[in-house]
């Protein structure tokens, strides 16, 4: 398997929200969030940030997009910069034009089609500027909300991955595995 790219820093505007590379002005809302239930529970690499110095680290680990594996944007509004959301395109292979994606939102921003439009925006700049085929989303199957946003991305429930992936409470948890290729429908 040969190496990917890497892949250029960019932003992207979505209409109501942006999207761009995490930086150090992330850190505290990044470490606010850290404590969040459904955070702790649900997303292990933001859930429990022991300080705002590990949340900085964090920040500038995902700004770096050089191994062309991942690329992590924080979604912000258009107003006013401060974090919503994360989402992330990680696991990608250039050479079978395929990723997955994650995301997590801010407590404080919730409800408002947040991570929605933040998977929307990035899955197209990922079938254009990345020329992927098929990305991929995987979630507990005990997390009914991750579940609507795959759904109301247009991802297609494609099975269920048996013990696939250990959660914070300790135990493997079943998944259910989305996909939704480029020469799918748009989702408006």
């Amino acid at each position: 398997m040969s190496a990917n790219p890497p892949i250029d820093l960019v932003e992207i505007a979505t209409g109501r929200y942006q999207l761009r590379p995490p930086s150090t002005r992330d850190a505290a809302d990044l470490w606010s969030m850290a404590d969040d239930p459904a955070i702790l529970r649900w997303n292990m690499q933001i859930g429990g940030l022991p300080h705002e110095a590990a949340a900085r680290e964090w920040c500038e680990r995902m700004a770096d997009w050089s191994d062309g594996t991942r690329a992590t944007f924080i979604v912000s509004n258009a107003t006013e910069d401060r974090l919503l959301g994360i989402v992330v395109l990680h696991h990608i292979d250039s050479a079978q034009q395929s990723a997955e994606v994650g995301y997590t939102v801010a407590p404080w921003a919730r409800g408002r089609g947040i991570a929605v439009a933040a998977v929307n925006s990035i899955c197209r700049w990922g079938y254009d500027a990345l020329d992927l085929v098929r990305i991929g989303l995987l979630h507990s199957t005990h997390n009914t909300a991750s579940c609507r946003v795959a759904e109301r991305s247009g991802f297609a429930l494609e099975g269920v991955t048996r013990s696939s992936y250990r959660y914070a409470d300790g135990r493997l948890h079943d998944e259910h595995l989305h996909a939704r290729l480029r020469t799918d429908p748009p989702v408006s």
